[in-house]
């Protein structure tokens, strides 16, 4: 083989390139003041260790700046670092700390939305831009639905309209360590043990008992709902609003439950 062969060959099997979708909880900043800010990030991790230990996460500071309250990235991101959290993006800042983050080798996001992040905010969920995103997508299916709609005529062909987003079956056990990730409703037909990661954009059914941690609706489908037989999980999450297993009582266990969200809050109810 020539050398020029066996450089080929070396070269293309040392790497490649995949499209693929990556999950990151968003830290929503209100306030400027560090120690509040770390005082309340180091009371969520200690009511749940395991979903937030090492955690890789974006810095959004839209609100501050709309607030005209200033916060430097390097102090922030240090801050993070110290207590086992990893930024590895920042959106919203201002020229500053814009430089600041570069200085820093995080990337930067001027404020556009990115669609292969989960928008679970740590300290505020986008509950009100997920509804209104969710109603407006009801209120085109059923204008174009609709004869008498004016823009009717205006609907394309169904030949060109993207195939429908089939449900995900899972007939075996998920195992501590495994995540799975349905981009429609996600039924699981056995357990989810603790350390797993179950994520569905629609609604997630476990027809055994439900460990780990389980999150529904995580492109901001607030209407997804979980449903399953015996709550014992470590986090339920519903659109970014979550609860940890601190907040189950024995009363989930050994039932059919459903878990919902009202009124920004998530409502575990017995199945009748």
């Amino acid at each position: 083989m020539s050398t020029a062969s066996q450089k080929m060959t070396t070269s293309s099997s040392v790497l490649e390139f995949k499209s693929s979708t990556f999950f990151s909880p968003i830290l929503i900043l209100y306030s400027n003041d560090l120690a509040a800010i770390e005082q309340s990030l180091q009371d969520k991790i200690n009511r749940a260790p395991d979903f937030f230990r090492n955690s890789p996460l974006i810095i959004d500071l839209r609100e501050l700046n709309k607030s005209g309250l200033d916060i430097s990235v390097i102090e922030v991101t240090g801050m993070l670092r110290k207590i086992g959290m990893f930024p590895i993006g920042v959106r919203g800042g201002n020229e500053q700390q814009n430089k600041q983050a570069h200085k820093l080798s995080i990337p930067v996001d001027a404020g556009r939305e990115n669609d292969s992040v989960i928008a679970a905010s740590i300290t505020a969920s986008r509950k009100e831009s997920g509804a209104r995103a969710l109603e407006q997508r009801f209120a085109e299916q059923s204008e174009s639905s609709n004869p008498s709609s004016p823009s009717a005529g205006h609907v394309e062909p169904v030949s060109t309209l993207a195939e429908p987003i089939r449900s995900m079956l899972i007939t075996q056990p998920v195992r501590s360590g495994q995540r799975i990730y349905a981009r429609g409703d996600l039924i699981v037909m056995s357990q989810v043990s603790a350390g797993a990661e179950i994520m569905a954009e629609g609604n997630i059914h476990v027809y055994n008992t439900l460990r780990g941690r389980a999150l529904a609706g995580v492109q901001g489908n607030t209407a997804a709902r979980i449903f399953c037989m015996d709550l014992q999980a470590e986090l339920i999450s519903i659109s970014g609003d979550y609860k940890t297993s601190e907040h189950l009582t024995e009363q989930t266990q050994k039932k059919p439950v459903q878990v919902y969200l009202q009124d920004h809050a998530l409502i575990i109810k017995e199945i009748a």
